[in-house]
């Protein structure tokens, strides 16, 4: 789905600020988003690890500033400086706040950062003039069978069961609405929205899938069958999830933030009740990101 979203008053606007510290090219970046909303009467918040870098490393003047201690905020605007994975740390802060997210990449691909530095002013210039789009994304909403909770039981790519030894591989017993799928002999499974397709659910071979699709991916991890391929489902239905392991756990991940659970801990994966809100930038599709970051469908025989 995509929609649009208006600042109705610039003068009013609350820009949240979230960025990977461990890339100290961050602090030009800052220094160019503070320049840029000098001019403009904006709030500017920065997450509480992100303020405290740039107090020490910078020399920036964050007068003003607002700090994010928590999750209770409120914003117009949350811009995502690093890569992908920063981005969805990014999401998970936001959580159901409906804000819309632009990514600045700092990182390598960047699939949802995929603003470049030389496109950050052009980009923010487009916001304000009201030229640019949100997308809808779906997420996966993760719950067990024995009641163990997850900090944030919510993933905008994948959920990923895998194995903990490094020896034997694992039975995954996969249930789709009720019924009886199959039974993975893998290292692991990913199950994924259209939006993580081009993330882990790609490096172990599954499809490319528009992330305007309204579906939900099967990958296993190191099949031990040939034939057994990835399959993708509606989103509308429900995948339920049984482990068997020789080490008596597994390891599920959310978007990289892992938990290990017992092999007893049964998992239900459904779509979530709501969507994160990504801005593109209208010269921005998601064909284009294919052919520019993985080099999609191109020819080196010309």
């Amino acid at each position: 789905m995509v929609s649009q979203i208006y600042f109705k008053n610039v003068y009013t606007m609350r820009i949240a600020i979230f960025g990977n510290i461990y890339r100290p090219v961050i602090l030009s970046h800052i220094q160019v988003l503070f320049e840029y909303f000098h001019g403009i009467p904006a709030v500017i918040l920065l997450d509480k690890v992100l303020y405290d870098f740039v107090s020490d490393h910078g020399q920036i003047n964050l007068a003003g500033t607002v700090i994010i201690q928590d999750d209770d905020f409120v914003a117009d605007l949350a811009l995502s400086i690093g890569g992908d994975g920063t981005f969805l740390n990014t999401a998970a802060r936001i959580g159901r706040k409906q804000i819309p997210i632009l990514g600045i990449n700092t990182g390598r691909l960047g699939f949802l950062a995929d603003v470049s530095t030389d496109e950050i002013i052009p980009a923010l210039d487009a916001i304000l003039a009201q030229h640019y789009r949100v997308e809808e994304r779906a997420l996966l909403f993760v719950e067990t069978s024995d009641g163990t909770t997850f900090d944030y039981p919510y993933a905008l790519n994948e959920v990923s069961v895998l194995k903990q030894d490094s020896s034997s591989m694992m039975s995954i017993n996969a249930s789709v609405n009720g019924e009886m799928v199959h039974t993975y002999q893998a290292d692991g499974l990913i199950v994924s929205t259209p939006t993580g397709s081009t993330a882990y659910s790609m490096s172990v071979g599954g499809p490319l899938v528009v992330p305007q699709a309204q579906n939900i991916i099967l990958s296993p991890v190191a099949s031990h069958s040939l034939n057994v391929r990835p399959l993708i489902v509606p989103d509308s239905w429900v995948i339920e999830l049984e482990v068997h392991s020789r080490s008596q756990n597994y390891l599920v991940a959310l978007d990289g933030r892992s938990k290990i659970l017992e092999h007893t801990t049964k998992l239900r994966i459904r779509k979530a009740d709501y969507t994160v809100k990504i801005i593109k930038q209208l010269n921005h599709t998601f064909f284009d990101t294919l052919k520019n970051k993985l080099m999609w469908g191109v020819d080196k025989r010309n």
